[in-house]
């Protein structure tokens, strides 16, 4: 499935939610859905610097696509970053690279957040990309 079509779907699963409450306990129930991060990912080199909580994200080439591993002390975050990788992880590099993640604003999930939780959103999101333009 295409990131466009990736973020299409977990748009319209969204849009049926009528309150930010239900909402979160939608994101929060995406991180309680992670698999365990596997622990040679969970080293302090792959720890997000600036993000209130702590959240690590680990990424590899499998048959030319990435695979992202993430995991956070804070459940909200998780389901944050568990976002990402539902949108991102098994794609390839150059699909990564060329990805319009502020298509996700259309959710209006930035204006929801505190400050430090949307700067962290965006702080994962950069982390991704250069993990995918070093794989390149």
């Amino acid at each position: 499935m295409s990131y466009n079509e990736r973020i299409e779907e977990l748009l319209d699963d969204m849009s049926v939610f009528e309150d930010w409450t239900e909402k979160y306990e939608f994101i929060i129930s995406l991180g309680r859905k992670l698999p365990p991060m596997p622990e040679v990912y969970r080293k302090q080199s792959n720890l997000i610097k600036g993000c209130q909580s702590r959240v690590w994200v680990g990424t590899e080439v499998f048959m030319g696509r990435m695979v992202i591993h993430a995991d956070s002390d804070s459940l909200i975050t998780k389901g944050l970053i568990a976002l990402f990788i539902r949108l991102l992880s098994g794609l390839t590099p150059a699909e990564i690279m060329a990805a319009d993640l502020s298509k996700l604003d259309e959710c209006g999930l930035k204006e929801h957040l505190a400050s430090t939780r949307a700067n962290a959103l965006s702080t994962m999101a950069a982390t991704i990309v250069k993990a995918a333009a070093s794989a390149r």
